[in-house]
């Protein structure tokens, strides 16, 4: 399958939930802050201050607010960066586990 179906493909198939929620980060010991753009059963897009590349592995809390929900904390491979200017990015990221 080449990219440009299996693009096509995943838009189709995962549902994509727009949400602007606070994250943190977990790279290498590091705790840093990020803002999650979107969510799918299968990964997310967040912008963060980072300098990362395709390949990449981290781990992601997303709080809850909700008091009859858990957090989602995740495993990630980085899979899509965007540099966006002033040490900024927005990184597609695959969710290789759920914790």
């Amino acid at each position: 399958m080449s990219q440009i179906d299996r693009d096509y493909s995943e838009k189709r198939d995962f549902i994509r939930m727009t949400v602007d929620a606070k994250v943190t980060l977990k790279i290498a010991g590091q705790t840093i802050p990020a803002v999650c753009r979107d969510l799918s059963s299968t990964g997310m897009q967040l912008e963060a201050q980072v300098a990362l590349k395709t390949g990449d592995t981290l781990s992601v809390h997303l709080p809850c607010e909700h008091a009859t929900l858990r957090d989602l904390d995740a495993d990630v491979e980085v899979v899509r960066v965007q540099d966006l200017g002033d040490g900024r990015q927005i990184l597609g990221l695959s969710i290789l586990k759920m914790n």
